[in-house]
Order: C-alpha cells, then structure tokens, then sequence
C-alpha cells in the first residue's frame, strides 16, 4: 500500500492506529482484557508494524548505495524507541498513578510524532540515485549486486528467491523471538530467576541488554554488509547466531552467563530487521520495496507463533527445560546460514548478471 498510495498517507494512518489503540486501550477498554488486547495488539500493532514498513522501505529507496545501513539504522531506531521509553514510562505510571493513564498519555504522544515526522517524509523522485553513484560499479565475490528489474508483489511470489529468504528470515527469527517471549521462564529453568548481577534483578539487566545489543545489531551488520556483501554477511551472522544460541544452553547456574548469553544472542539477532529489507530491494527492486518486504515481514507473525508458543509447548514436554527448544534453533539458524551461501547467493547472483547482459 505504501508504494501505491504514497509514505504520508500510510505513516498518517499507522500513527493515528497508534494513537487511537493506546488511547481507548487506557480508557474506554481498560477493564476489558479483551479489550485491551484488541486496542494494543490489533489497532496499535498494525499502526506499528505500518510505521516500520513505511520506514524501511523508504531507506530502501533513498540510499541504494548504504542500503545496509541505511536500513539498520532505521530499524535501530524501532527496536531502540522500545529500550530508551522503558524508564520513562515507569516514571509516568508513578506520576499518574497506574498503567491506563499512562497508555492513553502516551499513545497521544507517540501518534501526534508520527503525523508529525509523516508531513516530513517521503519518497525520492523516480530515478533517483546518490550523486556520483551508479549502480553495478562494484565488483568481486562481495559485491553488493541489485537487480534492475522492479519486480510487482506479484512477481516477487513467482520467484524461488522470496521463498528462501522467507524461510531464511524464518529460521533465524524463532530463536530470538523465544528468547523474548519466554525469558522469565527460561531463567526459571535454568535455576537463575532470582539471581542478581551487580546488585540488579538479572530479568531486568538482561532485558536491558538484550534491547541495546539489538539496536546495536541492526546498525553493525547492516554497515558491514554493504562492505562484505549481503549474503556473505547474512551467513557469517546466522552462523554466530547458531553458536550463540546453543551457548545459552549451557548457562545453568551461572547468572553472568546468562546475561552473556543472551547479549551474544541479541546481537547476532536484531540483524534480521535490517538485512532482510536491505536484500528485498536488492533482489526485487526499491520501487515495490514497501509491498515486497511486507510480505516478507510475515514470517515474524509465524516466527512468533512457534518461537513463543511452540518452544514454551516443547518445553512443557521436557519437564520445563528448553535446552531441546534451544538445541533446534540453533539448527535453523544453520540452516538459514546454507540457505543463504548455497541457494540465495548462485539464485541472485546469476539471475542479475543475466538481467545486466539483456540490458547491456
């Protein structure tokens, strides 16, 4: 929708989403679990999830030759708004005195920024490129390499490139996305819940930590992919990640791990929400880039599912361990690696030299 009907109109929309869901969540629907599910996750969910698709791919078309980091640093913003509002949200809930109010403030605040920077931003002109850049000046193995056919969501379905990716953004999301849900359980079974790390709740220090190596994440591997190239970097992360994760397995008793661990993981995990936009508009095209990444963002929505209530499942299975949740990530993560150096990169690489041939 956003490359049809323009970035104003759709930020305009996810920043209202926002506002409206925060607002009657806080109070026209505060006693309402129902409610309140429906007023957060469903109208403010999708405003947010507007918002970052918007964003995203608007970095897509603006900077194709930092594409990488480009992205990341806009997708370091999303995740780091949610780590850098931690503190003062709590000091509003003790000025206020409770959490509705609190909602309905904020969502205020963050819908009336949203309309605001929407009246700002928007899309490059058509044929638009940095001065001085051309494209497919790069050469060698790690080259960024970007079609130059602009591929409809339709077509972008016909390729086996969306599918691999999409697999790939899958594998490496579950992972991470268990960790989020299930971090309170997870310090439980591993026999750490209330231990403390320089005097602080070790939840709360590793949630800390987890949200600053994410934002990190997202603007480190998107620099170095431009560098490296897209896929190289890609497998290079997802093979960390792989390690990392079944690191977290071996954490048991030792709260300084724990919060290691689970560091380790976030920063070779935040990646995700920068890289994968980044090759989207490599491999399909910055014009569609909003439609095209959209449809890849999905597997977060089906990362969810499996990484929150399917590892919490398995691990009810095992007595509550999720040594054997964490043992299979580690695996996709793998396998999200392979994906990428053994499918996605001969896929890609010989479809766009091709595409150069043709046009030349």
């Amino acid at each position: 929708m956003v490359d049809k009907f323009g970035i104003r109109k759709l930020m305009t929309l996810g920043s209202v989403c926002i506002l409206l869901g925060w607002l009657l969540g806080g109070t026209l629907f505060k006693d309402s679990l129902f409610g309140i599910y429906a007023c957060y996750g469903l109208i403010a969910g999708t405003g947010a999830g507007i918002i970052y698709i918007c964003a995203v791919s608007n970095a897509v078309k603006w900077f194709p030759d930092r594409r990488g980091l480009a992205t990341g640093l806009t997708a370091a913003g999303f995740g780091g708004g949610a780590a850098f509002s931690i503190l003062p949200i709590q000091a509003t809930m003790n000025a206020v005195g409770g959490w509705a109010m609190t909602m309905a403030i904020w969502g205020v605040g963050q819908g009336i920024i949203g309309i605001c920077m929407a009246m700002v931003l928007r899309h490059p002109p058509t044929g638009w490129k940095p001065v001085g850049w051309q494209p497919g000046t790069q050469q060698g193995a790690t080259a960024v390499v970007q079609s130059r056919v602009e591929f409809t969501w339709t077509k972008t379905l016909m390729r086996p490139e969306f599918y691999a990716l999409y697999v790939a953004f899958l594998c490496m999301g579950i992972g991470g996305l268990m960790s989020t849900a299930n971090m309170v359980q997870m310090a439980k079974s591993f026999n750490l819940a209330d231990a403390k790390v320089l005097g602080i709740g070790i939840i709360a220090l590793t949630a800390a930590m987890a949200s600053a190596m994410n934002a990190t994440s997202r603007v480190l591997w998107g620099f170095l992919s431009d560098k490296l190239g897209r896929e190289y970097t890609m497998a290079l992360a997802f093979a960390l990640e792989a390690v990392f994760v079944f690191l977290v397995t071996k954490v048991a008793g030792s709260p300084v791990f724990f919060v290691v661990a689970f560091s380790l993981v976030f920063l070779c995990w935040g990646e995700i929400y920068a890289l994968f936009p980044a090759v989207t508009g490599d491999v399909f095209g910055a014009k569609n880039s909003g439609s095209n990444y959209g449809m890849m963002y999905t597997s977060k929505g089906v990362g969810s599912i499996i990484g929150g209530y399917g590892a919490a499942a398995l691990a009810g299975y095992f007595a509550g361990s999720f040594i054997v949740p964490y043992y299979i990530a580690a695996g996709l993560n793998v396998l999200a690696a392979v994906l990428m150096l053994f499918i996605m990169m001969p896929l890609v690489r010989s479809r766009i030299a091709k595409e150069s041939h043709e046009m030349a």
